[in-house]
């Protein structure tokens, strides 16, 4: 059958409109594979825990002395690296500077530990270290510089001293897809401030450092954390300085506010959306007494979602645990229990003492798991 020339102009017409039909649904289906790619909804994880301050007196470095010139802290710390080892990410405060055995080990009240303290540290699990506090400049310049240098040669992160100014801001860690900024600070320095041209040596806290600080991070971060050494010593209950710092480093947008110096726990809260310790207590140390020999273990899980444009960050399962410093007669035998693991013999009375610290953590914050 022959078309006359107005039929093939319709079959021509009617071509073009299939093709075009085809197309069409083509750039469709390959369009909504794109926007299916976009709206798939990604999950990120990062499980944290933290502790206070390691604070290595002489009965603690001469316990864990195995020759001349040769010290042993991991055995102190076994019962805790099960724990600490499990997590993501572990905080602690090197109270006691690391100037190392050459400028002469020392104790209270003007401190310097061996390097063996350091890996033990690491050794335990713990992968983030705040060198600011009061005993930071304990025996100068040149141990500041040599514990720089040693936890500079260590796979760590370091906050709070320095060595220069341009080294002085917020670190950044990246891990399982997610980003933290961190900046560690003290208030006191039991008057030893580093000399005037170096500041940085240790990072003393202001409004105006911390707020020029956070707001260089905030932006390129997912989490924001401030390490504060602050407060009081021996209070169970944090301090007017503590609640305004808190208060402050919230309204500019701080996620997370890791407090240690009292020596004794105090609790966990939230100031506004902040989640706060206000203090870890003792890691490990040689101070005596029930309240400096308890100190706890706090933790967090970070989740991070991402779906298409949408951003979502949450820190929840927020919990802690409660440990002991236990020494025998003669200051000997130092070790780190978790509470979990006490018995009348370690502790008298333990079950009692656990109950009193649960409510301290607990103490602005019924929510907060303790064990």
């Amino acid at each position: 059958m022959k078309l006359n020339k107005r039929g093939k102009v319709l079959v021509l017409i009617l071509l073009f409109l299939i093709i075009g039909c085809s197309v069409k649904v083509k750039n469709n289906t390959e369009k909504k594979k794109q926007e299916e790619k976009v709206i798939e909804k990604k999950e990120y994880d990062v499980s944290m825990i933290m502790a206070g301050d390691v604070l290595i007196h002489g009965a603690v470095y001469l316990d864990a002395k195995t020759g001349e010139n040769s010290y042993d802290f991991k055995p102190m710390l076994s019962s805790i690296k099960p724990i600490v080892s499990s997590y993501d990410l572990a905080f602690v405060n090197q109270e006691t500077i690391i100037g190392g055995k050459s400028i002469g080990l020392s104790h209270y009240p003007r401190f310097n530990s061996p390097e063996e303290v350091g890996d033990a540290v690491i050794d335990t699990g713990f992968n983030i270290i705040n060198l600011t506090n009061n005993h930071t400049m304990d025996r100068g310049v040149d141990a500041v510089l040599n514990s720089l240098s040693y936890w500079k040669s260590k796979d760590v992160y370091i906050t709070g001293s320095y060595n220069s100014e341009d080294e002085r801001k917020p670190i950044i860690i990246e891990k399982n897809g997610i980003k933290i900024g961190l900046i560690g600070y003290t208030t006191v320095t039991n008057g030893l401030n580093p000399p005037s041209d170096k500041p940085y040596l240790t990072n003393i806290y202001s409004d105006e450092l911390a707020k020029a600080h956070i707001e260089s991070i905030k932006d390129k971060v997912d989490v924001v954390m401030v390490s504060m050494h602050w407060g009081v010593e021996y209070t169970n209950t944090p301090v007017e300085e503590q609640t305004r710092i808190a208060d402050y480093l919230s309204s500019l947008g701080v996620n997370v506010i890791i407090g240690h110096h009292p020596h004794v726990i105090e609790p966990i809260t939230y100031v506004n959306n902040t989640l706060v310790i206000y203090s870890l207590g003792n890691f490990i140390s040689g101070q005596i007494g029930e309240n400096q020999q308890t100190g706890m273990l706090a933790s967090f899980n970070i989740h991070k979602t991402v779906e298409g444009d949408n951003v979502n960050v949450t820190i929840d399962n927020v919990g802690s645990q409660l440990i002991y410093t236990h020494y025998t007669s003669g200051y000997k035998n130092y070790h780190v229990y978790p509470y979990t693991e006490l018995n009348n013999d370690i502790l008298n009375n333990y079950e009692s003492v656990k109950e009193k610290y649960i409510e301290i953590v607990k103490m602005y914050n019924e929510d907060i798991n303790v064990k």
